[in-house]
């Protein structure tokens, strides 16, 4: 089945009609690489912009903040600079930014990238009431390197942004399709988990985001939607409230 045509049923189906009015998407840069785990897919990146020019087309306010991955992960570099590192990383989600601005304007979605760290030649600087007013004309927001500050992850951007913007839930598209009590890779016994709670990933140590953004969703009762970027339409099927992936509330 085409995307247009699946995209024509859900439309005709009342049940899909869309549950938030302004989502953060959260992709990380590994999702972007697909298969071959390192730099960017370009199917990769033509899915995400068709699911987010859907949503778009339902009205839903979508902001993006991406993950650099795929690029470099400052963590495993056990010799450099942790702050180092860090800004090193923050770079490489302005790369990941660019190439979705790109993949979105090419099917005629208006967006704006935003950085943290100033490059006025590619991005804007990140104003939050600029961010709002784009988002309140259907024009999607990419946020790029990260907070800005070394020792806080993308993670920790999605769930900080989106206190900032208000946005109703955090979508948390990854590789894996689902939160489990482990590396599914791994081990095979792994625990899928339908729902949970932020506490539950504070006391139970899961990996599915950091500690600092799990607290900061808690306290500002930012729900969390966990699901597999690959599969088709999974987006908008969150955006919806399909039953896929783990609900974090």
């Amino acid at each position: 089945m085409s995307f247009k045509l699946s995209k024509i049923i859900m439309r005709k189906d009342a049940s899909m009609e869309p549950k938030y009015k302004r989502v953060i998407l959260k992709i990380s840069g590994e999702a972007l690489a697909g298969e071959s785990k390192f730099g960017l897919n370009e199917d990769m990146l033509s899915m995400v912009a068709k699911q987010v020019r859907t949503l778009t087309e339902m009205n839903v306010q979508v902001a993006v903040v991406v993950g650099g991955g795929n690029f470099w992960r400052g963590r495993t570099s056990k010799s450099m600079d942790r702050a180092t590192a860090d800004y090193m990383g923050m770079l490489a989600t302005v790369i990941n930014a660019l190439a979705l601005q790109d993949a979105f304007e090419a099917i005629g979605i208006p967006t704006r990238v935003q950085s943290a760290i100033e490059m006025k030649e590619v991005a804007e600087p990140y104003i939050r009431r600029r961010a709002m007013s784009h988002l309140s004309k259907n024009i999607v927001v990419i946020f790029a390197a990260g907070t800005g500050n070394p020792f806080f992850s993308t993670d920790t951007t999605a769930a900080l942004r989106a206190a900032e913007i208000e946005a109703d839930i955090i979508l948390l598209a990854k590789k894996v399709d689902a939160v489990y009590s482990d590396d599914p890779e791994n081990n095979p016994g792994a625990v899928r988990y339908e729902r949970l709670t932020h506490k539950d990933l504070l006391e139970q140590t899961l990996k599915v985001m950091d500690s600092t953004a799990a607290s900061l969703c808690m306290d500002n009762n930012i729900p969390i939607h966990v699901f597999g970027l690959a599969e088709p339409n999974n987006v908008i099927k969150a955006v919806c409230g399909e039953k896929i992936g783990t609900i974090i509330r």
